[in-house]
């Protein structure tokens, strides 16, 4: 395997990352193996966003299997593609609606991990509008040869800011949202950095009443638990106007939904589910993708699940000619499959190369032990349907740096030792039935 060329920056991220469990925000095309048609398909959902449609998928996979990998895959090719991208992961405290405010919650980590290319890792919002109001100086320069201190100068680009404001304020609550984008504008062209900054503060939902807002600018509503999903359908048509392909958000951990235990505030939560995947199939949201990460039982429980509520079960329910190895990639779950032994192969060596490239160092390890490695992690957990790759990579990179710090041992004697274990996030090891157990072969 040729050596891989890959920036400090990028493999401590990996391998910290890696190593403490969680999903790495950059380097993933180093590492991405599998998933080619779930990627393909949800590249289609952005080209479908890209020309003024909407989107809405549920990525369905049990802990471990490599949902997030795959949103935060789909995450930044679409910042490639000139999207701006939202995500957050619900929790008790993050939720679509809950009477302390956690949808406002929601709404507000989305607006504060707001990013672009040029803004990867959130806070986006400001240079979004900055970019904006420069373009469009740009282009009346360009068009009418005025420069910034001519007189009219002001006016003409305000005829053009305008043009994009009254697209928006036929919308549900779009003429407060363009009277903000206004109040931004006027602070720019007059150097009055307490009108940007109080637009930015209700555009990421921190004003607590109508009158502290108004106070500020001519606004009659303030982003609130009940609206803030209203509002991303605004930023998803604004950002889409002003040069942007749309906006695409991710919401993972959607089990938490599944674990709220008052009945009837996880309904309301299902209801406002089916609100958003209506709006994205009926063409109520424009320039809109949205992408749910869950678990199986988050979504097929007849009693807490999404399945308990009609009209998402009517909704989400596959085709019963979804079976016998026949998958439906364009519906609206998408279900990971587990890796194949040859996919985690692939993946482990592509690990091994990060790891040698950023410690510059030769490690002693072949692919007979790689194999050896899986065959341990197969027969510790059971089955092959309890790997998954979020396990098998910690440990695997767990290994690699005890290797580094300690060269006179081999893979062998630590793969063996005692201290050696194989956790499932879904099952407790004592409970595997003999029965399970399966040798690895490649």
């Amino acid at each position: 395997m040729s050596q891989m060329k890959i920036p400090k920056r990028i493999s401590t991220a990996l391998i910290h990352s890696l190593s403490a469990g969680v999903v790495p925000r950059i380097g993933l095309e180093y590492i991405a193996v599998g998933r080619k048609d779930e990627i393909e398909s949800l590249l289609a959902d952005l080209e479908n966003v890209a020309e003024g449609g909407a989107s809405f998928r549920l990525v369905v996979g049990r802990y471990g299997s490599g949902k997030s990998f795959l949103m935060q895959i789909i995450r930044n090719y679409a910042m490639e593609r000139d999207f701006v991208v939202a995500d957050t992961d619900l929790s008790p405290e993050r939720r679509l609606v809950g009477a302390k405010g956690q949808g406002l919650s929601t709404y507000r980590d989305l607006i504060t991990n707001m990013s672009t290319k040029t803004r990867p890792d959130g806070g986006a919002l400001a240079s979004i509008l900055e970019r904006w109001i420069s373009g469009i100086q740009m282009q009346v320069v360009k068009d009418t040869g005025l420069r910034p201190n001519d007189n009219g100068f002001g006016e003409a680009v305000e005829v053009k800011i305008l043009e994009v404001v009254n697209s928006i304020e036929g919308m549900v609550h779009g003429f407060d949202f363009a009277n903000v984008v206004i109040t931004y504008w006027n602070g720019y062209r007059q150097g009055d950095d307490a009108k940007k900054s109080a637009a930015l503060r209700w555009l990421r939902g921190e004003f607590a009443t109508k009158t502290e807002a108004r106070t500020f600018m001519n606004v009659q509503m303030i982003i609130d638990d009940e609206s803030w999903y209203d509002y991303i359908k605004l930023m998803a048509s604004f950002v889409s106007h002003i040069g942007y392909k749309g906006l695409v958000i991710f919401i993972d951990e959607g089990v938490n939904l599944y674990k709220i235990t008052n009945s009837v505030s996880r309904q309301s939560n299902y209801e406002k589910l089916l609100t958003m995947f209506n709006d994205t199939m009926q063409g109520k949201a424009q320039n809109l993708g949205i992408i749910l990460g869950g678990t199986p039982q988050f979504v097929e429980d007849q009693r807490r699940g999404l399945y308990c509520y009609e009209a998402l079960r009517t909704r989400f329910s596959e085709s019963r000619f979804t079976k016998d190895g026949f998958r439906d990639l364009t519906g609206p779950i998408i279900r990971l499959q587990t890796l194949t032994h040859e996919e985690i192969f692939v993946l482990l060596n592509r690990l091994l190369e990060v790891h040698k490239n950023h410690y510059g160092y030769e490690p002693a390890i072949s692919s007979n032990d790689i194999i050896e490695f899986m065959q341990a992690v197969a027969g510790r957990m059971g089955a092959d349907e309890l790997l998954t790759p979020r396990e098998v990579v910690r440990d695997f990179i767990s290994i690699l740096n005890i290797l580094h710090q300690n060269p006179d041992i081999s893979f062998g004697h630590v793969l063996h030792g005692p201290d050696f274990q194989i956790k499932s996030a879904d099952k407790d090891p004592d409970q595997i039935d003999e029965s399970e157990f399966a040798e690895f072969t490649l």
